[in-house]
C-alpha cells in the first residue's frame, strides 16, 4: 500500500471485491431499488422475536448471500471485520460469535460500511490476510430505540430527520480476481460545526463529507469529471445541499456526478422524512445496486463516502454537539481487464 499524501491510501496490489451478499426490510423492498438486492423481508421483525434479534438475522443472511455467491466457506476467511449501530456493536459480536472468524469489531457509525471496506483492503494488500469478510448492518426499530423513541411510542417526526434503513450488507474482499476492483480508500477526519440536533444529522455531517471529498481530490489530482459517481451516505435532501454549496465555496462542483444513498434507496413518496440513514444505508446501495453496474460495466469508477454522526444516545441529552466523520473508498470496474 502507498500513501499518497496524508489521508489517502492507493493499493499496491489489485484488490477485488469477489461477492457481495444484500438483505432489506420491507419498506427498503418498496423503494426504487427493490430489484438489486438479494432478499427482501415481507415484515420489519424478519420472523424474530425480538428486534435485536431480527437486526442478526439481517447479518447473518447477507453473509450467507455472500459466501455462496463467492462459492466460499466461513473457514476460507482469515478475518472478519463488522459494526452496527446498536451498544458496543452487539448485532456484529453475535454473528462474530457464530461464525468464528477472527474478528475485528469496528464503528464509524453510518460510515462503518467504507471504514470496513477500506480497512479490510488494507489489510488484503498488506499480506495480513487473504480473504476478508466484511458486514454492516441496522434496524429502523433498534436505532429509533436508542436514539430517539421506541417505534411503539408514535412520537412525531421532523422533516429534518432521517429514517434509519433496515438492512444489511456484506462483502468479501481479496486479491483473486473478481469483477469490481478497489483502487484507493481516503480516510477521514472527525468534524464538528457545533450542531446539536439528532433529528438534523444531514446538517451535521456534510461538512465531514465535504473535508473528505476535498482532501481526495487534493491527495489525488483527479477532478470531479474523472468519476461516473460521487455517492455519499446518508446527508439526506438536507444535508446533501449543504455538501455540495460548501465544495463549491472551495472551488469544487461535484453536482454533476454526485448522488446520496439515503435518496436513493427511497423515493419521495414514501415516509422517510428528509431519507434514509444508518450503516445499512450506504451498504446495501454499494454492494446492491452499484456494485452490480459496476460489474457489468456500465459504471466505470465511482467514489463512494459513507458519513457518520459519532454520538450516543446519553451526549445529546448532556447538550453535547455532534461530531461527524466520512471515509470514502474507489471502487472501479474490472471487466475491461485482462
Amino acid at each position: 500500500m502507498s500513501q499518497v499524501r496524508k489521508q489517502t491510501w492507493r493499493f499496491d496490489h489489485p484488490i477485488y471485491i469477489a461477492a457481495t451478499g444484500t438483505v432489506v426490510g420491507p419498506l427498503e423492498a418498496q423503494g426504487p431499488l427493490s430489484g438489486h438486492f438479494d432478499k427482501a423481508y415481507k415484515t420489519l421483525d424478519c420472523g424474530e422475536k425480538t428486534w435485536v434479534e431480527a437486526e442478526r438475522a439481517l447479518m447473518r443472511r447477507a453473509i450467507s448471500f455472500c459466501l455462496a455467491k463467492a462459492g466460499k466457506a466461513e473457514g476460507d476467511m482469515d478475518l472478519f471485520l463488522a459494526g452496527d449501530l446498536m451498544d458496543q456493536t452487539v448485532t456484529s459480536n453475535f454473528i462474530a460469535r457464530e461464525n468464528r472468524i477472527p474478528f475485528l469489531g469496528m464503528f464509524g457509525a453510518c460510515s462503518t460500511s467504507m471504514e470496513t471496506l477500506a480497512q479490510s483492503a488494507q489489510l488484503v494488500d498488506s499480506g495480513f490476510a487473504k480473504n476478508v469478510l466484511c458486514a454492516v448492518s441496522s434496524h429502523n426499530a433498534t436505532a429509533e430505540r436508542q436514539f430517539r423513541y421506541p417505534t411503539e411510542y408514535g412520537g412525531p417526526s421532523n422533516p429534518t430527520q432521517t429514517f434509519t434503513v433496515t438492512g444489511a450488507g456484506a462483502a468479501i474482499v481479496t486479491r483473486e480476481k473478481g469483477k469490481v476492483r478497489i483502487r484507493e480508500a481516503t480516510i477521514g477526519r472527525v468534524i464538528d460545526w457545533g450542531m446539536g440536533d439528532p433529528n438534523n444529522m444531514g446538517t451535521a455531517m456534510a461538512p465531514a463529507a465535504a473535508d473528505t471529498i476535498w482532501t481526495h481530490f487534493q491527495d489525488t489530482g483527479r477532478t470531479p469529471e474523472d468519476y461516473d459517481m460521487i455517492v455519499t451516505g446518508d446527508l439526506s435532501s438536507v444535508g446533501s445541499p449543504i455538501l455540495n454549496e460548501l465544495l463549491i465555496e472551495k472551488g469544487l462542483d461535484i453536482t454533476r456526478v454526485h448522488q446520496d444513498s439515503g435518496l436513493m434507496i427511497y423515493s419521495p413518496e414514501q415516509p422517510v422524512n428528509a431519507g434514509g440513514s444508518g450503516c445499512a444505508c450506504s451498504a446495501v446501495v454499494t454492494y446492491g445496486y452499484l456494485f452490480k453496474r459496476l460489474a457489468e460495466g456500465s459504471l466505470k469508477r465511482i467514489f463512494v463516502v459513507a458519513t457518520g454522526a459519532l454520538l450516543n444516545s446519553s451526549t445529546t441529552k448532556q447538550k453535547d454537539t455532534i461530531p461527524c466523520i466520512a471515509h470514502g473508498v474507489v471502487l472501479e470496474s474490472a471487466k475491461e481487464e485482462t
